[in-house]
């Protein structure tokens, strides 16, 4: 018997064995998919789904929005309910400082670059007015990332020059969003400055913290090279190639340095609402000579990191972190994909005050004859 049984295996032509092997491979992969899919069912039940947010809340009263300029932020909301929360927009164009002796014709929300500030909370009923100041050259609009809603409200608030659009949404979803304009060229508008943030705080507030404070990194593509003085222009083809003349915090080179810098005191904890406005690069966010103790990553509603020294942030994106302050002196805030920092303007500072103490950091001797160390 087990001659014959050769004999006919070996009788069968190369395409037969191959069909029966490809049909035995098929039974098996079956019945294992079979037995695969039975367990991924199990396993999704045993999974809880994504919620379907509904608005459930209750809206009490009405309130203007206190909109401030960066890097200032408004003060922690202390209501325990939803309510009607009035934001009044303009959209103003104007010619700013971009750099020492750099100027150029920036499109704003509420004359600042970024935007100003918009705090609500979560379930909050959200209904916004924008205006587009009558001398301005273009129609603008508002997307803002925190709306549930075709366009994040862009179609609803298209606004000519001289006129007002109104439209409502629910915070549904708590975290820090971006907002910025989106009429095409949707690009142009956002690299001319049209960009800010707006935060849903949720139910239960943020943990408390001393100090706040609003950044925001951005473009810029101008028709001049850095630091070439004068009026600067608009130029598209650096624009679609991703080659940014500059890249600064806060709207121009040097926001946050000098007398503009942050401030802090030794002993206080500090939170950062970071933004990525774009239009092109993705951040590296660094401050040095600090590690961030709670980072919020991708500007989620929950500390999703501990103990890290940079975090990513993307275009279009956030990052809320925050810190506690042990050493006096001045921390650089970085983008550190560093050619950017020192050479397109991403260099921030915070200023920190108070007693020193030693056993956090000290310098014993430098290699350089007479210079302090810090």
């Amino acid at each position: 018997m087990p001659t014959i049984r050769l004999q006919n295996a070996t009788r069968r032509t190369p395409l037969r064995i191959a069909t029966t092997a490809l049909l035995a491979a098929g039974a098996l992969l079956a019945s294992a998919t079979i037995a695969g899919c039975g367990r991924n069912a199990s396993a999704a039940e045993s999974r809880s789904e994504v919620p379907i947010r509904k608005v459930t809340d209750e809206i009490r009263g009405e309130e203007v929005a206190k909109l401030v300029a960066p890097p200032a932020v408004p003060a922690p909301i202390t209501r325990d309910y939803a309510t009607k929360v009035i934001v009044n927009l303009e959209v103003v164009e104007k010619t700013m400082r971009l750099a020492d002796s750099v100027e150029y014709t920036m499109w704003t929300f509420g004359g600042q670059v970024p935007g100003t500030f918009i705090r609500v909370r979560e379930g909050d009923l959200v209904e916004l007015h924008l205006k587009n100041a009558a001398n301005s050259t273009m129609p603008h609009n508002i997307d803002l990332h925190a709306v549930t809603g075709p366009g994040g409200g862009a179609k609803s608030s298209l606004t000519l020059p001289g006129h007002e659009s109104v439209f409502t949404f629910t915070a549904l979803n708590p975290g820090l969003y971006v907002y910025h304009c989106a009429t095409s060229p949707v690009p142009m508008h956002m690299a001319n400055g049209m960009y800010g943030m707006i935060l849903v705080e949720p139910k239960g507030g943020l943990p408390k913290v001393d100090r706040e404070f609003y950044v925001m990194q951005s473009e810029f593509y101008t028709k001049g090279k850095y630091g070439e003085h004068g009026l600067q222009a608009f130029d598209m083809d650096k624009g679609i190639d991703e080659k940014p003349t500059y890249v600064v915090f806060n709207g121009a080179v040097g926001a946050l340095t000098g007398d503009h810098a942050l401030q802090a005191n030794v002993g206080e904890r500090v939170r950062i609402f970071f933004g990525d406005a774009g239009p092109n690069l993705v951040s590296s966010f660094h401050v040095i000579g600090e590690i961030f103790d709670n980072v919020y990553q991708e500007g989620g509603s929950v500390a999703t990191q501990h103990n890290v020294g940079t975090t990513l942030v993307p275009a279009g994106g956030s990052a809320i972190v925050e810190f506690g302050v042990e050493k006096p002196g001045d921390l650089i805030l970085v983008d550190h994909a560093i050619f950017r920092a020192f050479n397109k303007g991403t260099l921030g500072m915070i200023h920190v005050s108070g007693e020193d103490n030693p056993k956090v950091f000290a310098s014993v001797k430098t290699g350089v004859p007479g210079m302090k160390g810090e």
